[in-house]
């Protein structure tokens, strides 16, 4: 439940501190006061979206932070998933700084806002006025549905099988588009393939191919050159060889006079091995050096072919027209077996579309077991909620096709009147109607949800009298099951309450500010009175409030 709210820099507010309590706790304050506001930065924690112009000026950073006793609803899991430590006061804390940017800390580890969302959803809900509309919308009637009926089980494993269906079928769709596009060029397709494997191409045959037809177009250069250097190195008299064997001979006649770590002699022995070996290869390339024409022709032929390859499919290299090649015999390949695909497909598609009728039937199965309890439980609840003769229903009809929630199209119907035919909500409930069957709707949804704490932000719109002490009594049993808190204009409700708060704003300092306190009983009964009378309530006034609070 929801134990301390701190909200420092937000809106009208510079700096406030509220404890909660268990139960019931009520809210009144005039209109303006600054109730929503409150609620506004309580949205922040619970993961809202955040706006850097609700920051006062100049204040630094808006933060807003609820203490919550998470001891009884086996939490630990999902703080270890979250990497965050677990305690059984659980802090979750928003800071929103002046760019816009926003922070978000669960017992002070930094989390994202999904984070956020998950762990408070499981602990606090809020209902608000703009809820309501939602009433009509058969989403969230759908939604109501599952979670009364705890689908969570059979949804989830619909949505795995549905969303592989819809894979499947994304994949059939593009096999034959692909069959009637690859159909349509498949005499394209295998000269492609035919032209390529022809070439009988070998990857960095092309740098090869370069490398000897340079040293044809230059054999009598190579010759040439390499002939002389090969007469520099083994003349008889004056070669390079001849003088390193003598500069050795030299070097041993006074080596043991020479320091013994210079090795002279080893070392022009090395270059000596050295001369020889570069010789040896100078030879070897000699004798493959020689103007062939035929090789010439024949090295010509093939690179203007690797050329004309390569401009044609617009790449540089062999490796990437083999590659080319590869994916035109992968085509002829999938054109030949296409049939055979697609029907394999359709046979799996079919298969898959069985698991998901099971699977759709067992959802609506067990949306339907919820049916007549909760039309009987809402229209008891509507009877005690003075409307004797409503009529209420959950109402099925199935879709054509499979949808990503079932095959279940569910609305609610409603009817306030005896012998009246029951109609969709959105055609006929007015305002009072419908803040009635949200507060009867949520008091089953919490109960199912097993959440901690639910605010309603004035569910009591367009009732009075009777009736909304009916609904006083409705959220005082709610506030023994768990912790309820609602924002109210009405001193029928606001009676009802085990603790209660007023908002106000103080027009005393510089800026206006919003504040709120927890009153006690006499200030219960003057602020009761208020609500009744007005302004400067009368004795008769203030008796009421008193009989309100006592009733």
């Amino acid at each position: 439940m929801l134990k301390n709210l701190k909200i420092e820099n937000y809106a009208l507010i510079e700096k406030l501190d509220i404890d909660f309590q268990s139960g019931l706790s009520v809210i009144t304050g005039e209109t303006g006061a600054g109730k929503s506001i409150i609620l506004g930065a309580l949205s922040l924690v619970l993961g809202q979206r955040s706006d850097a112009k609700m920051i006062i000026s100049d204040s630094g950073k808006c933060v807003v932070e609820a203490t919550f006793d998470v001891s009884a609803y086996d939490l630990q899991s999902l703080f270890d998933s979250f990497e965050v430590d677990y305690f059984s006061e659980c802090i979750v804390r928003r800071e929103i700084l002046q760019n816009g940017k926003s922070r978000a800390f669960i017992n002070d580890t930094p989390v994202n806002l999904l984070q956020l969302k998950e762990l408070t959803s499981c602990l606090i809900d809020i209902h608000s006025q703009h809820e309501s509309l939602l009433l009509s919308n058969v989403d969230f009637q759908l939604n109501i549905v599952d979670i009364v009926a705890k689908t969570d089980l059979e949804l989830d494993s619909y949505k795995i099988i549905f969303e592989n269906y819809q894979e499947q079928k994304r994949h059939l769709k593009e096999l034959q588009i692909n069959s009637e596009k690859y159909l349509a060029e498949k005499d394209y397709i295998g000269f492609q393939a035919a032209q390529l494997k022809e070439a009988q191409l070998i990857e960095n045959e092309q740098e090869s191919l370069e490398e000897e037809l340079n040293m044809l177009n230059n054999s009598q250069k190579i010759s040439e050159n390499l002939s002389n250097v090969l007469q520099l190195v083994e003349n008889e008299q004056f070669g390079v060889e001849n003088q390193l064997r003598n500069a050795v001979n030299y070097i041993r006649k006074v080596e043991n006079c020479l320091p013994k770590n210079e090795n002279l002699a080893e070392r022009l022995q090395s270059a000596m091995i050295e001369i020889n070996d570069i010789t040896a290869e100078i030879e070897k390339i000699l004798n493959n050096t020689e103007s062939n024409s035929d090789r010439k022709n024949f090295i010509d032929e093939r690179l203007n072919l690797i050329y004309s390859l390569q401009q044609k499919h617009r790449v540089q290299s062999i490796a990437e027209l083999l590659v080319i090649q590869q994916d035109f015999e992968q085509k002829l390949d999938l054109i030949e077996n296409f049939d055979e695909e697609i029907l394999k497909l359709q046979k799996e598609i079919s298969e898959i579309e069985n698991n998901l009728k099971n699977a759709a039937k067992n959802l609506s199965d067990k949306r339907k077991s919820v049916q007549k309890p909760v039309s009987e439980q809402i229209e008891r609840m509507l009877s005690d909620l003075g409307m004797p003769n409503g009529k209420f229903d959950v109402s099925f009809t199935k879709f054509e096709n499979f949808t990503p929630k079932g095959i279940d199209n569910v609305e609610f119907l409603f009817t306030a009147n005896k012998n009246r035919i029951l109609q969709p909500i959105s055609q006929i409930a007015s305002g009072g109607e419908i803040s009635r069957l949200m507060l009867i709707i949520k008091s089953l949804v919490v109960s199912s949800k097993g959440l901690p704490t639910i605010i309603f932000d004035e569910i009591d719109t367009g009732i009075s009298g009777e009736i909304a002490k009916k609904m006083g009594e409705i959220l005082q049993n709610m506030g023994k099951k768990m912790q309820v808190v609602a924002i109210t204009h009405l001193p029928q409700i606001a009676s009802k309450g085990q603790n209660h708060y007023k908002v106000f704003k103080d027009e005393n300092q510089k800026l206006p500010q919003t504040n709120i306190v927890q009153l006690s009983y006499n200030q219960r009964i003057a602020e009761i009175a208020e609500m009744i009378a007005g302004k400067n309530p009368s004795q008769s006034a203030l008796n009421s409030a008193e009989e309100l609070l006592k009733s």
